[in-house]
């Protein structure tokens, strides 16, 4: 069985000991919770909650929706799980992406070797569960860009914005933000996204 932890939390030095290999690890992103006091969600109730469930090795990287946890259950399943355990413990709306380690690990190496490079602003933008992809794709293939690159991925689009002091000038700002499908994005930035990669990579199994 897997070592349960319930109090666990990552900071600079990961390394998780598991003993089942059939066993998959997820990685749960939340939308828009804790930001400017609103949508507050406790990480450590949300981590006895998923434990409650079944869950295990639940642990949370910073406060803004990242949560780690291993399950024998397939993606759906663990999706109406989340879904229901948000649904009845909170009284607003949580969007959210579910991927395993191996969907994340690979569409990180799939990236463009641009966003290698330094950006004024990188952020990647997830697709949730309830999104509808084809929204977003075709809004990026309608666009014209001002100072951004763009990488269409299979869980996510990755955007840089080349020049931050013309930021307020790119369809990111100005047309994006504004689209319906917009609320059902789970944005993490640049940094966030290659942490939450190195902390499956410094798993052990």
């Amino acid at each position: 069985m897997l070592n349960k932890s319930r109090d666990m939390e990552f900071g600079l030095d990961i390394s998780l000991v598991f003993t089942e290999v059939d066993r998959l690890r997820y990685i749960l992103l939340l939308r828009g919770i804790n930001v400017g006091g609103k949508n507050k969600v406790s990480m450590a109730d949300l981590k006895e909650m998923f434990l409650d469930v079944g869950f295990e090795d639940v642990a949370s990287y910073i406060n803004s929706g990242n949560i780690f946890f291993g399950s024998d259950e397939s993606i759906e399943t663990c999706i109406m799980v989340i879904r229901n355990v948000l649904e009845s413990n909170y009284d607003f709306s949580v969007p959210f992406a579910l991927f395993t380690k191996e969907e994340y690990l690979e569409e990180r190496k799939r990236l463009p070797e641009w966003w290698n490079k330094d950006q004024a602003k990188s952020d990647v933008l997830f697709f949730s569960y309830s999104l509808n992809k084809n929204d977003i794709i075709d809004f990026i293939d309608r666009s014209t860009f001002y100072n951004e690159i763009v990488y269409v991925g299979k869980l996510a689009v990755f955007w840089g914005k080349q020049d931050e002091s013309e930021y307020l000038k790119t369809t990111y700002h100005k047309k994006l933000m504004k689209h319906d499908f917009y609320k059902h994005i789970t944005i993490r930035n640049k940094n966030t996204f290659e942490k939450i990669a190195e902390i499956f990579e410094n798993e052990k199994y």
